[in-house]
């Protein structure tokens, strides 16, 4: 199937690319910015007004990653001083003496929470590749990554390869800072000098083979004690539709990197999210570990992510189901971007269709931007 057949999705490719450039940019960068540091906003109201919540350290990342695709996206704005002065401060409010990055501060800066946990170190490093590639410094920020990457290894690695989420806890595992850890080695992997970048992608893809998915379903768990058995209770239990889509398209991004065939594992979990997860046209929450419905909302990052995985799925095997799919998914955002002030979301679906009428996270940035960029790409050349 041509991608020149895809009418619905190329009009949604022109929206949403649309929204970004006219609306959303201009909005986060205007309102979710903080003017006295260059801080980023944890949230916007719904009337476009930056909020004074405690900031998460993954948010300034994750933003850095967003406004670092703008370019490509045809945003004229200051992409080179936000990201400079997102990352100067994030450096000075978050990183530790010890080279890690605390949790959280408030809006002022000061520390709330000075653990570290690899989610957000695992972001640290994502957004250290954004902003090697949109600032043409890859060697300043690839030497910061190496440094990072030594004291993730020293501080979180355990001796059966995986990674403690928090620093020397040992009580279980998470496939999600695993799957994000994967996320920013395939982004060094792909621009930097040192072959460890390939190295870790090559081994933590061996761990989702053999640990965190399920021999039996093919299904990504969420939760494994230290001996690799589920957690015990809901956590253990867990499917997270995202989560399929999300480590899919991972995986089918690693085939070049990999030696052991990754596409059929792939395949399992986008089908796993879509038979399963898909209710009234959006991605659900979670569902239980038999793919009954857990969490029947569905907040929007996970239909970024069904989009992401259809893309890559239709390109690599040409079959046309994934391209139905990706017009599904792409088509699933309009009533989450459908606010009074544009460039904000929606960010949770009830079960009956309403909205929760709550302020826009900036970490769903992350996520829109990556799969707009990712349609954007699997369109391009064709008219």
């Amino acid at each position: 199937m041509s991608t020149d057949d895809l009418s619905t999705l190329h009009t949604q490719r022109t929206r949403l690319v649309t929204w970004l450039v006219d609306a959303a940019f201009p909005l986060w960068s205007d309102r979710g910015i903080d003017p006295r540091n260059g801080g980023f906003a944890e949230v916007l109201n719904q009337e476009g007004v930056a909020l004074a919540h405690p900031r998460r350290a993954r948010v300034h990342p994750r933003q850095i990653y967003a406004f670092a695709q703008a370019r490509t996206l045809g945003w004229p704005g200051d992409v080179t001083g936000i990201l400079s002065r997102g990352m100067d401060y994030f450096t000075t409010y978050y990183r530790r003496h010890d080279g890690l990055f605390r949790v959280m501060t408030n809006a002022d800066g000061a520390p709330l929470d000075e653990r570290a946990l690899l989610y957000d170190q695992a972001f640290t490093l994502l957004g250290y590749a954004a902003a090697a590639t949109a600032l043409d410094a890859r060697g300043e920020f690839e030497r910061r990554a190496l440094v990072l990457r030594q004291i993730i290894a020293a501080r979180f690695g355990t001796d059966d390869g995986s990674y403690y989420s928090e620093e020397h806890l040992s009580a279980h595992r998470e496939s999600n800072p695993h799957m994000h850890l994967l996320e920013a080695y395939l982004a060094w992997a792909e621009i930097g000098q040192d072959a460890g970048w390939a190295d870790g992608v090559r081994s933590i893809v061996d761990l989702a083979l053999s640990r965190f998915i399920r021999k039996d379903s093919g299904a990504l768990g969420e939760s494994y004690l230290a001996t690799w058995q589920p957690t015990p209770g809901v956590a253990g239990r867990i499917v997270e539709p995202g989560h399929q889509f999300e480590w899919a398209w991972l995986l089918l991004r690693c085939e070049r990197w990999h030696a052991r065939p990754l596409r059929d594992t792939a395949l399992r979990l986008i089908a796993i999210g879509e038979e399963f997860g898909i209710h009234d046209g959006v991605a659900v929450n979670a569902l239980e570990g038999d793919f009954s419905v857990k969490d029947a909302n569905a907040r929007l990052w996970p239909q970024t992510e069904r989009l992401k995985a259809a893309l890559l799925a239709a390109a690599l095997t040409g079959d046309r189901r994934y391209w139905s799919m990706a017009e599904a998914a792409a088509m699933s955002w309009v009533p989450y971007l459908g606010t009074s002030v544009p460039g904000l979301w929606l960010d949770v679906r009830l079960p009956n269709g309403d909205f929760v009428d709550a302020p826009a996270p900036a970490s769903t940035l992350y996520h829109l931007v990556g799969a707009i960029v990712a349609l954007n790409q699997a369109l391009s050349g064709s008219t």
